[in-house]
């Protein structure tokens, strides 16, 4: 189970940039895209803070200025998990921008004036893996956790520790690992006035009636064992439920006490064409319904719904009906006249009135009891 990000990731900036403009109460002034080279973390090795390959972990950092110059984006990109030797090795092989910094120069951004961390993902756990031994054989390292922890710990020196807004986002894989690290970054910024956490399509369903459920719950079980990731989940859920399990967010967002916005769509398109998928392909019905949204079945709709999203008073929640996996990929999908709206807002104006604290933002689609063809792209950034 995963999915994999493009050779360039100009477009995650993009939907930051447009992410801040949201939450600024004020007028801006944005500057010209820029190249931004990548850092590498100081003493990597020595920290064991590297990817899977052994190179040393790094990010790529745009200095705020003006009144955001104590405002910081933290953002975690997607890109599927590795819960196997072979897998892992693969991933290195075929994926290194997800396994390696090796060969990583420069990524462009989209200025404003927040200052914005864009964390490598290299190291297929969701940023929640600490093996200390490396595989002799392989050379894997497993060390996901080490890699958060050393690039804020160095970020903190670079101004972090000065924040007085602080938030830690990310798609998919890495709206996930927003999830999962989200308490442990509030922790981390013990100063700042406001620590909040969006997490973008990363709401992976365990969906128990559904085809295939053991094979999901077998998919994270490795994936949590092979990067020994059980003493970092919130031992409120591990003490009642096997550590797999909670990887599922609906069985530990109850438990995270940092203000959490969930951005995900009821039909995400991901979950449904891959992670829902039967196997064996045994259940026609739901072959049908994975491969072609149009032929699932009102109670099939019913059941692929997102649950379990949690009744903490400060969660913020948006969640649309659009067949669509990630929504701060594109532009479009987040801030355009054609992206989705829920209360006639749309997701920018949403986080942006959550994060300040300006109203209360628990938008769901109760209205629309199918996927919706939202036809929304890139869009033009001006």
């Amino acid at each position: 189970m995963g999915i994999y990000i493009p050779t360039t990731m100009a477009d995650h900036w993009l939907k930051l940039l447009i992410c801040v403009i949201a939450l600024s109460n004020t007028k801006v002034n944005v500057r010209a895209s820029e190249m931004v080279n990548i850092t590498l973390l100081s003493n990597a090795v020595e920290k064991g803070a590297v990817c899977l390959d052994g190179s040393p972990a790094g990010y790529h950092y745009a200095k705020g200025y003006g009144d955001g110059a104590n405002s910081w984006m933290i953002y975690l990109p997607g890109g599927g998990w590795c819960g196997r030797k072979q897998s892992c090795i693969d991933r290195v092989k075929y994926s290194p921008m997800l396994s390696s910094t090796k060969n990583i120069t420069q990524e462009t951004f989209d200025f404003y004036n927040w200052n914005r961390v864009f964390i490598r993902y290299c190291d297929g756990s969701s940023f929640m893996g600490d093996v200390k031994k490396v595989d002799p054989e392989t050379n894997l390292h497993k060390r996901g956790s080490r890699i958060f922890t050393a690039v804020i710990d160095e970020l903190l020196s670079k101004g972090l520790k000065n924040a007085k807004n602080a938030m830690l986002t990310g798609n998919s894989a890495g709206g996930l690992a927003t999830i999962l690290n989200c308490d442990r970054f509030r922790a981390l910024v013990p100063n700042a006035n406001t620590v909040k956490c969006v997490s973008d399509s990363g709401f992976f369903i365990h969906a128990k009636n559904l085809p295939n459920a053991a094979g999901r719950e077998r998919t994270f079980a490795r994936v949590v064992h092979f990067h020994r990731i059980s003493k970092f989940l919130p031992k409120s859920c591990t003490s009642r439920m096997k550590p797999g399990l909670c990887f599922f967010p609906e069985n530990l967002v109850a438990d995270i006490k940092t203000p959490l916005f969930l951005l995900n769509s009821d039909f995400d398109k991901f979950q449904i064409q891959v992670n829902l998928k039967p196997h064996p392909v045994d259940n026609p019905g739901w072959v049908n319904c994975t491969r072609n949204i149009t032929t699932c079945t009102p109670p099939q709709l019913q059941i692929i719904k997102v649950k379990g999203l949690g009744n903490n008073p400060s969660r913020g929640l948006f969640i649309n009906s659009c067949y669509i996996h990630d929504f701060l990929y594109l532009m479009g999908r987040y801030n355009s006249q054609d992206s989705p709206k829920l209360h006639n807002k749309t997701i920018a104006q949403a986080i942006g009135d959550w994060y300040f604290n300006r109203s209360s933002v628990r938008l769901i689609d109760t209205k629309i009891d199918y996927p919706l063809d939202c036809k929304i792209g890139s869009g033009n950034f001006v």
